[in-house]
């Protein structure tokens, strides 16, 4: 027997086959961005399924002992090799708006050669499969199965890039059974058609009901049609219409005005039959709305130079200049994440791996080498050029791919776990959260955005106050549409826009409204009526004012431009704003000064109590108490809450357990005051966490004795850390985001003067004022910003200046 069969024998038992289930992190390492296509490839480990990149394999095997690795070399093809002489069908047109899914976008976009083969530490012994013909049949059926299964297997980032997605799918019209055709004579020819009302000849909607033929609706680019179908429809109340053109033997696009969204009709060759035409004989002449929306996510993800006022920019490259792939709707996270890595107390926690335990706070670090080091900051290669051809550097680069990041952030959250857009500040509040649960014993970077804020609240009865703090992180400013500067503008606009909804004309361009900065400022301090407050002193609801100012500043702050509102209907709009965010701020005059002198404070008197009279109550020890050993009473006690009212709040959109809060701490007086409390605490930190009484325990999840699952052990400790680190990593990720004790926040900023100047914007890209200029950050594009559009953020980011 050989050396390397006899070392194979006797590591055997490392060996494993997949199993279905398994998770196999082969197209990324653990500890950073290297893949197969980097330089020297990803060692998989065979036991566990980790992968590292060349840099790490040797740290894992100091620390495991483990000796058998699968090693995996990719090497792009050729434009040639991809599209002759190699055997593999050329790359399909994706013909679903779809991904993970037949007919849907590939998400493997390259083609690589690729090279397997077993490597054995310390000596970096290799093993082919020729090799392994000539082992024992013990040693040959393990490795070889092994092998197999791993290169069968989908990895994990594979997967979690995938997550089938289909924005195809449409459901049956409720008007379809049943649609009422009009017996009118129309007929409708084969081909020729033109709009009733403008003669446009395509993008074309015959409508099902009485077959008349008007141009669809006006894209935003002013192309498409006159909006003539819509306006139609709303004179007429005919629901359907089928766009002209695309009508196949397979089916045709149809459009439900009512119900606001592309349908299926059932019963469409006898609708089209009605008006004399033959599904079986039509063939397409227009694209299909699907494949339109296919053309634009096409575009989405091409260079053409991103510019600004019809400049091109140059790319840049280097340390803290990374872009981050757009892994399906990820801008959110890639335009937060961007800037979280410009702040010190991030980068600085980003370093040490070996002092982390947990994994959330693993590859954060390895999130962050990898956009700090520049080590992927480089120009992408054409993927149609030779590997060994000098060209011009294109403008987009490597970038990184922060997929098992995005996996373990959104775990288990109904948003951020899917594939869809979601609000970049949701998600920033969400990280934050992740942070403090993973940073308790040790710095917590995300201290730099929190701050106290400092309620105080004045009974108009009594002229007596109350103080309350409590914790947040970003401050919210709402935009005053009714201050606008260019308000002339914008009613004039309005007015030709009416007239052109009535004379059936394309709408005018509509004025963007400037608000001033001011104007969103001012509301921080502005005074809030409540008008069914109870209070203490006069026991009894009356009217009091609340005003909220900062106890303490943070090192960094995060201001949030409350774009996104409800309509009269609560249909959810995006306001269409132009502020003029200042550089620099001061926040002195926003500074709390707590009790004033002379000023009484409102009494701690409890509201009325939640037990009705003939509630009995018992102790943790029920019949084992004694009347005379109140020792044994237990708070445990379930409220009693009048269920109308937590019902009525439900109903309003409102969490359940923020809901039975607001009913218990107004004492059940009633659905105004329970309002009231909510809309004064829906910015509490906690506002959504159950509901726990004093003296109770705290919330599911944190006792010692608690069963951890043993595949997330084993996991964490197969990447190096001990077991113990292990538990103790997964039962403090386990906590209550905000069980951490208030008193321990260092509050030592009240005396400074709070001067701020900012240094990034959020909008749909990212502008970060880096090294002296503005750069530009749209997924794997990183420029240099000639003229920024400071005005049009979502989300600005001021750094504190010490003076």
């Amino acid at each position: 027997m050989t050396e390397v069969s006899e070392i194979l024998m006797s590591v055997l038992s490392t060996i494993r086959v997949p199993r279905p289930g398994d998770r196999v992190h082969k197209d990324e390492c653990a500890f950073s961005f290297s893949s197969p296509e980097s330089e020297g490839g990803l060692y998989v480990c065979m036991n566990s399924f980790l992968g590292f990149g060349s840099k790490y394999v040797e740290r894992h095997h100091a620390k495991t002992g483990q000796r058998a690795y699968l090693h995996i070399t990719r090497t792009r093809k050729t434009q040639d090799e991809n599209n002759s002489g190699s055997g593999d069908p050329p790359k399909k047109k994706p013909t679903r708006l779809a991904i993970g899914i037949e007919g849907g976008f590939d998400v493997e976009q390259e083609q690589y050669e690729e090279e397997v083969n077993v490597v054995l530490f310390p000596d970096r012994q290799e093993v082919t499969s020729e090799d392994l013909a000539s082992m024992p049949d013990v040693v040959r059926e393990r490795v070889s199965l092994s092998m197999t299964g791993l290169q069968a297997a989908d990895s994990v980032s594979h997967t979690l890039q995938v997550q089938q997605w289909d924005g195809e799918v449409r459901q049956e019209s409720k008007y379809a059974a049943e649609l009422k055709q009009l017996d009118n004579g129309v007929k409708i020819p084969p081909s020729g058609w033109k709009c009733e009302v403008c003669d446009l000849q395509e993008n074309l909607w015959m409508n099902l009901t009485d077959g008349k033929v008007f141009c669809g609706r006006k894209y935003f680019d002013g192309s498409g049609g006159n909006n003539h179908a819509l306006l139609y429809y709303q004179q007429s109340g005919y629901p359907l219409a089928v766009k002209l053109g695309t009508i196949t033997p397979d089916g045709a696009d149809v459009y439900s005005y009512d119900e606001d969204d592309m349908v299926l009709d059932s019963k469409l060759p006898e609708h089209l039959s009605h008006f004399g035409i033959d599904m079986m004989t039509m063939e397409k002449t227009e694209r299909t709305i699907t494949e339109l929306e296919i053309a634009v996510n096409q575009r989405v993800g091409e260079w053409e130079v991103i510019q600004e006022s019809g400049s091109t920019l140059r790319p840049l490259w280097g340390p803290g200049l990374t872009g981050m792939k757009n892994l399906g709707n990820s801008c959110y996270l890639n335009s937060v994440m961007q800037v979280l890595f410009t702040i010190p107390d991030f980068q600085t926690k980003s370093v040490p791996l070996r002092m982390f335990v947990s994994l959330c706070v693993v590859l954060e670090a390895k999130l962050g080498y990898g956009l700090l080091s520049g080590e992927y900051s480089k120009p992408a290669p054409d993927p149609g050029d030779d590997p060994g051809t000098s060209t011009e550097p294109r403008g987009d680069q490597l970038g990184i791919a922060p997929r098992m990041f995005k996996a373990l952030v959104g775990r288990g959250h109904p948003e951020f776990s899917t594939n869809r857009q979601q609000d970049a500040q949701e998600f920033l509040l969400h990280f934050i959260n992740m942070v403090e649960r993973n940073c308790r014993s040790g710095m917590n970077p995300s201290e730099a955005f929190r701050f106290l804020v400092e309620e105080k609240i004045v009974c108009q009865q009594s002229q007596k106050a109350k103080y309350t703090q409590r914790v947040d992180y970003i401050v919210q400013l709402p935009v005053p549409m009714d201050q606008a500067t260019n308000m002339e503008e914008l009613h004039e606009a309005e007015r030709r826009r009416e007239e052109a909804d009535s004379s059936g004309a394309p709408p005018p361009a509509a004025p963007r409204a400037q608000i001033p900065f001011a104007a969103c400022f001012a509301a921080l301090s502005e005074p809030e009526t409540l008008t069914d407050f109870w209070s203490s002193a006069v026991q009894a609801k009356t009217t009091a004012t609340k005003t909220t100012h900062f106890a303490s500043f943070p090192d960094h702050l995060v201001i949030q431009i409350k774009k996104f509102t409800f309509g009269l209907d609560w249909v959810p709009k995006k306001l269409d704003v132009s502020i003029d965010v200042p550089d620099t701020l001061d926040l002195s005059a926003l500074h709390a000064m707590g009790q004033q002198p002379g000023e009484e404070l409102l009494p701690e008197v409890a509201p009325p109590p939640l037990m009705t009279p003939d509630v009995e109550v018992k102790g943790i020890l029920g019949s084992h108490g004694n009347e005379e050993d109140d020792s044994l009473y237990s708070p445990l006690l379930s409220p009693v809450l009048d269920d109308s009212t937590v019902s009525q709040l439900c109903e309003m959109g409102f969490p359940l357990e923020a809901c039975r809060k607001a009913v218990y701490y107004t004492g059940n007086t009633g659905i105004d005051a329970a309002m009231n409390w909510v809309m004064g605490h829906m910015e509490d930190p906690d506002f959504s966490a159950p509901l726990v009484l004093p003296g109770s325990s705290s919330a599911p999840g944190t006792t010692p004795t608690e069963s951890l699952p043993e595949e997330h052990l084993a996991t964490i400790v197969s990447m190096g850390f001990s077991r113990d680190q292990a538990t103790r990593a997964l039962r403090a990720t386990s906590m209550s985001f905000f069980s951490f004790s208030i008193s321990l926040y260092h509050c030592s900023y009240a005396a400074l003067i709070q001067q701020y100047h900012f240094f990034s914007i959020l909008m749909f890209s990212l502008l970060l004022f880096a090294s002296f200029r503005w750069v530009i950050f749209n997924d794997q594009k990183v420029c240099a910003s000639e003229k920024p559009p400071k005005d049009l953020g979502y989300l600005y980011f001021y750094r504190r200046v010490v003076e």
